[in-house]
């Protein structure tokens, strides 16, 4: 009985895969016989019917997918609810906080921010305070009185002749073939309204950067906007370019080892002739970026080239950009910043929380150290030097409240850059399709069909406006902890709950150096005791 009965159970579930394309096939008599009671009802039957019988004849019939084969019709609706899946999740599963890669709630303050929409949030936290991780910025019985909310920090060594008063929040790098003209176009613009400035990307300066706002030209690895025809560093193209009274700082990129970039574009579409115009590359060819410079090769070589553009720009703040990887090659740097005298005015320290570009699974997961720790360790190197007042430090990564900026103002940041945060505040819904071309919103697309429905001159007003709301955001932070200057932070300020039952301070639950230590005989941080000794100016490799 019990095998006659699993044989019957293998029958109905052999039979039970083509039930939907069964019942498609019956809709075409049922629509027949109805068609002089109920014609209108009849025709939609008939036309359904007939689609979903020739989907399902397809199905039986093609040989690349077996799913599809083996149930015919209905393997389509897994199809279709895994191309919505994102969007599901997105908007009826996950809760407020969950950061996939951000959270709705945090979403839903850039929105509100550009769109002048009260931010306030009424019956209390959302948070639970007593979970592990949970942090808090400590306020003050004397709280300051600030007249204003531009913060600015000067950037700009004894080398430099030209330093740049630089707002503490601006806009990240996001190269032009990455985002849409009018993405960038929008993103000048709003630069210019609120006196910020809007880092290039490594796809240098196109037209659409040109809207007035100040600039940071970010130069990779592929040279682009001074490069040669083979891909070296040009001198005099870059010279031509750092020339534009619009570029106030240059930024060297250091990390395409931590996050493979293809020069702001992917590897497969090619370089349109505005693309092309930016980057000195010709129309109609894959757009490269090597995965290390041409230009130097040792940490000294750094120091020439950073020497070299700082005489080139006509002594405009140099800095590097990079995402920590191996610590002997940033100490290496930081031994050759102090050996040679030349070292860079400021540093922007990415996280390997990701980017807004496209990277394999296993890059933006594992690959490149996560802001804090690699913020901390690159301050930390610079007060053990005793150059850390010479170098400003500039925070890149997944910071959008005015809470994310004085915790890593805390933790050693004297500004930050945003991409994501501005990206959107003009309007991205992040849709996770960025790679694809093809943007709902417009905003990382090509498709001039797509990005024409962005609305420059509306969505410049709304990222100034995200701007200006969040530096008064930092403002308001900043008087209740009694301070003047985000920069004010210290790790003293900030509070983490490491167990139910415990706080500490970040001072405190951190290793610190301080000031000269590196220039001691004693080193008691465990990161600098293993590797400071191994590193050396005239190689990226650990000396053994």
């Amino acid at each position: 009985m019990r095998q006659r009965f699993t044989r019957a159970r293998e029958r109905a579930r052999y039979y039970e895969r083509y039930v939907p394309f069964a019942l498609a096939v019956l809709m075409i008599p049922a629509g027949i016989l109805l068609f002089g009671s109920a014609p209108i009802f009849a025709t939609i039957l008939v036309l359904l019917g007939l689609a979903g019988t020739l989907t399902g004849l397809h199905d039986l019939t093609q040989t690349q997918h077996a799913l599809m084969r083996n149930y015919p019709l209905s393997s389509r609706m897994r199809y279709l609810l895994e191309h919505f899946r994102p969007e599901i999740r997105q908007y009826f599963v996950e809760d407020d906080h969950a950061e996939t890669p951000f959270s709705r709630e945090q979403r839903a303050v850039v929105y509100r921010r550009a769109k002048g929409i009260e931010g306030v949030r009424p019956f209390g936290t959302l948070c639970n305070v007593y979970s592990d991780g949970y942090e808090w910025l400590n306020h003050s019985m004397a709280t300051t009185h600030l007249p204003d909310s531009d913060f600015r920090i000067h950037i700009g060594g004894p080398d430099c002749k030209q330093p740049y008063d630089s707002s503490v929040v601006n806009i990240s790098g996001m190269s032009y073939g990455a985002l849409s003209p009018n993405a960038i176009e929008a993103l000048n613009r709003a630069a210019k309204a609120g006196n910020f400035a809007h880092t290039t990307g490594e796809g240098s300066i196109s037209r659409y950067h040109r809207m007035g706002g100040d600039l940071v030209w970010q130069i990779g690895s592929g040279y682009f906007g001074c490069r040669n025809d083979d891909g070296t560093f040009n001198a005099e193209r870059f010279a031509e370019n750092a020339a534009g009274e619009a570029v106030k700082m240059i930024e060297i990129k250091l990390s395409q080892g931590a996050k493979p970039g293809h020069g702001g574009i992917l590897p497969g579409p090619k370089v349109t002739e505005a693309i092309a115009e930016a980057r000195g590359v010709k129309v109609g060819v894959a757009c490269v970026s090597p995965s290390s410079h041409s230009a130097f090769s040792t940490p000294r070589g750094l120091c020439d080239f950073i020497a070299q553009l700082r005489r080139l720009s006509g002594g405009k703040p140099i800095g590097i950009k990079m995402c920590v990887g191996h610590p002997w090659e940033w100490f290496a740097m930081a031994k050759a910043f102090h050996e040679t005298g030349i070292a860079p005015d400021f540093i922007v320290v990415d996280g390997g929380e990701g980017g807004t570009g496209a990277a394999p699974v296993e890059f933006a997961d594992h690959k490149g150290a996560p802001l804090r720790d690699g913020l901390m360790l690159v301050h930390n190197t610079l007060v053990g030097l005793n150059m850390r007042d010479r170098i400003k430090l500039i925070a890149s990564a997944k910071i959008i409240t005015a809470f994310d900026i004085c915790r890593i103002s805390a933790l050693g940041a004297d500004g930050v850059n945003m991409a994501r945060g501005f990206m959107f505040a003009i309007g991205c819904i992040q849709a996770q399709a960025c790679h694809t071309g093809k943007c709902p919103t417009g905003i990382t697309t090509q498709d001039a069909d797509r990005y024409r429905a962005l609305v420059v001159p509306d969505k410049a007003v709304r990222a100034a406006r995200f701007h200006e709301a969040t530096m008064f955001a930092v403002k308001e932070a900043c008087e209740s902890s009694g301070l003047d200057h985000p920069d004010a932070f210290t790790p003293h300020h900030l509070m983490i709950r490491t167990s139910p039952r415990e706080v500490r301070s970040a001072a405190s639950l951190y290793d610190w150096l301080s000031p000269g230590e590196l220039l001691t005989e004693k080193v008691s941080h465990p990161a600098f005791a293993k590797y400071w000794d191994r590193a050396q100016i005239d190689s990226f490799a650990m000396a053994s």
